[in-house]
């Protein structure tokens, strides 16, 4: 396990319930009734547990027998090495489990207050892989543990009465395929599945926005705009509007005005619309200032926070600079998914007040600036609060190693996905491709291609092995 290094969509934006004529949701979060089975096909015809989402399955009321009970090869390798385990217990394959089962079965029921041209799921996050039926029909699967997972549930939905939800996850990584990963953590023992994170199906009218990215220009004090839309109706005539306000007190600062376009029928777009912020108030941990971007089309309009700050590294003076200062990060590593595996950890990690403690009150005592999150992604709410606190998050793919079974194209989504989920957080202030690993595909194919999409333009750091860019920080084990 290392120290932090500096010490010394489609991703649809944050979302809340809309007027008439714009974006609906309708938020999940709740007790879900939770079954389980070895098969994959079927849905079990009872369920008699309940349990948290987001959470994890071991918050399961009735409690279910040996749910994380499962060794990963990694860590079966280290305890091998140190004479825990015979030579004839390694294995190339994901693991081997400790458990029956090999899937969690969650269902939940909701209604509707209105409709809409086209119906989105959003499943924040979950672990080992996600499938969801809807209303009997099966929409789709998703692989990532790490990024969110988007499922167009238009042609099944009740636009009156119930909607019976049924989400199927692994009950270890062993049920994912071997091409697509679920974690390497090597110093990992249990291994517990959940649907980690928030729940909710979106409304939408059309034109529909797919994502919004806030990247700020700090020296022109502008804020560049990409907007994805798609059209799912017939082809027409539409406007944009952007409109730029403060997040604490919302008093708008800046606007696009009304940005013309068209579409054909199942069309999509990407626009980039510059919006002037006079005198913007630059984001910084001594003063994290935040702003909202609420863009619509008419049919579809969403609210996505940012803040105007830049961040970099310098090879030449061998220094960070926040917004064209150097700056010193002060902090720590945060591993969330080894809390997961602490008897006390409970619901915590979903305990807002709890959060706030760790990320804001805690790091102010200690006169902290950043944190590194390895090992496992954190809930969407962490980084709002961290964005919030003031903090400098170092945000770390969460693989330690490399596995020659992993598809490469498969990873490329995995960390768009990731990447796409988090780039609006001004917290967020470089990426990490992974733990202590020296895999040349990291920096010779991955981060090469998904580098671009971030338009605000942050740095990569490329783990054990040399900078895959210019100015990228350079990982230091002195040990």
């Amino acid at each position: 396990m290392r120290s932090l290094i500096v010490l010394t969509l489609w991703a649809l934006p944050v979302l809340a319930a809309s007027s008439t004529g714009g974006r609906v949701t309708v938020p999940l979060d709740g007790n879900w009734q939770v079954a389980d089975s070895v098969a994959a096909t079927d849905i079990p015809t009872s369920f008699t547990h309940t349990a948290p989402v987001p959470g994890l399955t071991n918050l399961a009321t009735p409690a279910f027998p040996d749910v994380d009970q499962y060794v990963g090869r990694e860590n079966i390798r280290n305890r091998v090495r140190f004479n825990e385990m015979p030579a004839s217990a390694s294995t190339d394959k994901v693991g081997l489990p400790g458990q029956t089962r090999n899937y969690f079965w969650y269902r939940t029921t909701f209604r509707v207050p209105a409709k809409k041209a086209f119906a989105l799921l959003k499943v924040n996050k979950a672990q080992f892989g996600t499938a969801v039926w809807l209303n009997g029909v099966k929409i789709g699967e998703h692989l990532g543990c790490f990024d969110p997972g988007y499922f167009d549930l238009t042609s099944a939905i009740h636009w009156t009465g119930d909607n019976e939800l049924v989400v199927r996850i692994g009950a270890h990584p062993g049920a994912l395929p071997e091409t697509a990963l679920a974690g390497t953590d090597s110093e990992k023992r249990r291994w517990t599945p959940g649907i980690y994170d928030s729940v909710a199906v979106f409304l939408c009218d059309n034109p529909v926005i797919e994502s919004v990215q806030a990247a700020p220009r700090i020296a022109t004090s502008e804020v560049l705009i990409e907007t994805r839309i798609k059209n799912y109706g017939p082809a027409g005539s539409f406007s944009l509007t952007h409109r730029v306000k403060t997040w604490k007190d919302g008093r708008e600062v800046a606007g696009s005005g009304s940005l013309k376009f068209s579409l054909k029928a199942g069309e999509e777009t990407v626009r980039k619309d510059v919006v002037k912020i006079p005198s913007a108030t630059l984001w910084t941990p001594e003063n994290p200032f935040l702003y909202v971007v609420e863009s619509t089309t008419g049919g579809d309009n969403t609210s996505s926070r940012f803040g105007m700050r830049e961040f970099r590294f310098d090879t030449a003076t061998q220094r960070a600079y926040l917004n064209g200062k150097v700056y010193f990060l002060r902090g720590s590593n945060i591993t969330l998914h080894r809390f997961f595996e602490d008897p006390l950890c409970g619901r915590l990690p979903w305990d807002e007040k709890w959060v706030r403690q760790l990320l804001t009150d805690i790091p102010k005592k200690m006169h902290w600036n950043s944190f590194r999150f390895c090992i496992g992604p954190v809930p969407d709410k962490w980084l709002d609060i961290a964005d919030e606190a003031g903090l400098l998050i170092q945000n770390e793919f969460f693989i330690w190693g490399y596995h020659k079974n992993w598809d490469t194209d498969e990873l490329i989504r995995q960390y768009k996905g990731w990447m796409q989920d988090n780039w609006n957080h001004p917290s967020v202030a470089f990426w990490d491709a992974a733990n202590e690993t020296t895999e040349d595909t990291l920096g010779n194919t991955i981060i090469p291609a998904v580098r671009g999409l971030d338009l605000s333009n942050r740095q990569w750091e490329n783990t054990y092995n040399l900078p895959a860019g210019p100015d990228d920080p350079v990982e230091n084990h002195p040990y």
